[in-house]
C-alpha cells in the first residue's frame, strides 16, 4: 500500500499539492506514482516564469522504465524548481513527499477544492492496482 500523507492534495494523474504559509504550493509525484515508475534517473523541470494550466503537462519524470509527463493539478505560475533533482532525481523514490519537482504561484484558490483528499486519492489507487 502506497503512503499517502493526510496533509496534502492529491490529483487523479498522481500528482501530490502542498500549500505553504505565503500561499504559494509545492507539487511532487505521489509514492504510487513513484514506485509505477520505478528507479527515477532523470527530471526535465518547467522554465521559472512559465504559466501552465490545471492538467497541463510541464515536466518530465524519466526512470529506467520510461518517461511520464508530470501534470500541473492547478493553473499558476512557475515560481521554483527544486534543482538538487537535477543531480539526485533518486530522491523522488526515497523521500517523494519531501522531494517536491516545483513550486507554483497559485491562479485561483478555488481549483484546489477539485483535487482529490488523502482518503479519496488512495480510493483511487486501490482500483488501480499497484
Amino acid at each position: 500500500m502506497s503512503n499517502v500523507p493526510a496533509n496534502l492534495y492529491y490529483s487523479a494523474s498522481h500528482q501530490w499539492l502542498a500549500v505553504e504559509a505565503d500561499g504559494n504550493v509545492a507539487v511532487g509525484i505521489s509514492d504510487f506514482a513513484q514506485e509505477a515508475l520505478g528507479d527515477v534517473v532523470f527530471v526535465e523541470f518547467p522554465s521559472l516564469g512559465m504559466a501552465v494550466g490545471k492538467d497541463e503537462a510541464c515536466a518530465v519524470v524519466e526512470s529506467v522504465k520510461s518517461a511520464s509527463d508530470v501534470f500541473a493539478p492547478v493553473s499558476g505560475t512557475v515560481i521554483e524548481v527544486n534543482s538538487a533533482l537535477e543531480s539526485a532525481p533518486e530522491q523522488l523514490n526515497q523521500a517523494p513527499y519531501q522531494a517536491w519537482l516545483f513550486k507554483l504561484r497559485l491562479a485561483d484558490a478555488k481549483e484546489l477544492e477539485t483535487l482529490l483528499s488523502a482518503t479519496a486519492y488512495q480510493a483511487l489507487t486501490a482500483t488501480q492496482g499497484n
